[in-house]
């Protein structure tokens, strides 16, 4: 409200009181803006006693009235806050009243968290549940399921012990990924021809094969043919017998049992019945394909080549070879694994095997006739080996022992747990191995440290002794040199956990 609209009385005091000592003047507060006048009130102001004109003396009883009612002439307006909306929870009823914790579960927090979570579950309730969920999945096609699915169904069929006996952990992770779920009514017959059956739900009765003669008219099998609501297949051998296929009322197959086979049918079994079972009710059939296993077992022999393939062609005496004469040698391959410290090919003896190293090393011995003294005139001579080097991976030996029936000269000693890749002497010596390819494998290949001369073992036969003996020596004298002075090998007046000498103690003269 501007200030010229107030009463000229109201006006007079304001400028009246400005003279007014520090103590008893008081603000006046600004309640102009967003107010609106109470004229009650500004009439009662206007009229108070005591209040003067420009001229006139002050009133202090009067001037304190004044101050006091002076804001009551303005209204304020009420600021209304946004509601804030109350959403009403309604807590579903379960039939049963919330449990009250008693006094002495007042601080159980097992109480609160059932009562935030809610329900438990039982762990037969739990494995129910995960059934369910893992036939809703199996009625999807392999493409439509999601990563977290495909594992459900691998971690379920890990569970069935015919599945986990016949598949490697590998085979069954694919194997997971491409199986599904079939429904069969009550009353069908399920042939078990193309692959392995597993029941996840109801009842089958295995068929079995019966020879009946049909002129019995008491045979209870024949006369309930017609009854039974089963289809029956029947052979005719002459004209007097027939083979019946009927449900076997002994054996039950029931929920994770299976029938049939992974392997594909031969062309010699076509002819002969497959195995086949009768649905006692309505039935859910997980069903693993023989192609599907059979696709498994022509990838793996695949990989198997290709790694035996490659293996052959990174070792030194093969990078030139031709794929062909490759591809006969790994045909007659074989793995095997050799524990640390065994003899594979001793020396003066013939290789029983083509080795090509995949993993590991073999430590490589030559056999030296060596001195030992045993008085202090009188030696003695030993038979030694002698460590002149080692086999790395991806390097072969026994080549031409096998294929000219040579001796080895070095004795040869695997160092730790070598893969290797080994071709037999009899596969190499028969009729399997093309002439060629053997013509090549000599010309190729050459003796397993051919090089190492007589002189060149003795030489480093000598430096090994030498090195020991001033090992030796070196460490009894300085025994010896302590003892005298009273100084023990691993005592000492200090011990300091430094493993080297701080830099802040170093003497930049010396060298340590």
């Amino acid at each position: 409200m501007p200030l010229d609209s107030l009463p000229t009385a109201i006006l007079d005091h304001m400028v009246a009181i400005n003279n007014v000592p520090p103590p008893t003047l008081r603000k006046i507060p600004d309640l102009r803006l967003k107010s609106s006048i109470n004229y009650d009130q500004l009439n009662a102001l206007c009229h108070i006693s005591g209040l003067r004109s420009r001229h006139s003396s002050l009133n202090v009883i009067a001037h304190n009235t004044f101050i006091k009612q002076y804001p009551q002439i303005f209204l304020r307006e009420k600021t209304t806050l946004p509601k804030i909306p109350q959403q009403d929870v309604k807590r579903k009823s379960t039939g049963k009243t919330d449990e009250i914790p008693q006094p002495d579960e007042s601080h159980n927090i097992a109480v609160y968290t059932r009562q935030e979570r809610g329900p438990m579950f039982t762990d037969e309730q739990i494995a129910t549940m995960k059934f369910v969920e893992f036939l809703a999945i199996l009625k999807k096609l392999p493409v439509h399921r999601t990563a977290h699915e495909h594992s459900i169904v691998l971690s379920m069929l890990k569970k069935i012990p015919e599945l986990v006996s016949q598949l490697s952990g590998e085979h069954l992770k694919i194997i997971s990924k491409k199986v599904f779920s079939e429904t069969w009514i009550k009353g069908s017959t399920v042939i078990a021809d193309d692959g392995l059956y597993v029941i996840l739900k109801g009842l089958v009765q295995p068929r079995i094969k019966v020879l009946r003669s049909l002129n019995e008219e008491s045979d209870s099998i024949i006369s309930s043919i017609s009854r039974e609501s089963y289809s029956f297949d029947a052979d005719l051998i002459d004209s007097t017998l027939a083979e019946i296929y009927v449900p076997s009322r002994e054996i039950l197959l029931r929920q994770w049992d299976t029938f049939g086979s992974l392997e594909a049918a031969s062309h010699t079994e076509e002819n002969e019945p497959s195995f086949s079972v009768v649905t006692e009710e309505e039935c859910e059939i997980l069903k693993i394909p023989a192609k599907e296993y059979e696709k498994l077992k022509l990838a793996k022999v695949k990989r198997e080549i290709m790694r035996k393939l490659k293996l052959i062609r990174r070792c030194p005496f093969y990078e030139n070879w031709p794929t062909l004469s490759i591809c006969d040698l790994v045909s007659l391959s074989k793995w095997k694994i050799f524990p640390p410290g065994q003899v594979l090919v001793e020396s003066g003896t013939v290789s029983p095997f083509v080795g090509f190293i995949n993993a590991g090393y073999c430590n490589i011995y030559r056999n030296i006739v060596g001195l030992m003294r045993i008085r202090v005139n009188k030696v003695l001579k030993v038979p030694k080996l002698v460590y002149m080097g080692k086999l790395k991976e991806k390097e072969s030996f026994g080549e031409i022992s096998v294929l000219l029936q040579a001796p080895f000269s070095c004795t040869i000693i695997s160092g730790g747990e070598v893969e290797m890749m080994i071709i037999e002497d009899k596969d190499i010596l028969g009729k399997t191995l093309d002439s060629v390819t053997k013509e090549l494998m000599i010309q190729t290949a050459k003796p397993t440290f051919g090089h190492l001369t007589e002189e060149d073992v003795k030489h480093e036969y000598i430096q090994k002794v030498q090195a020991k003996e001033w090992k030796h020596f070196k460490s009894k004298t300085i025994k010896s040199i302590l003892h005298c002075n009273g100084v023990l090998p691993g005592f000492g007046k200090w011990e300091h956990p430094w493993t080297s000498i701080p830099r802040n103690l170093k003497d930049t003269l010396v060298t340590y």
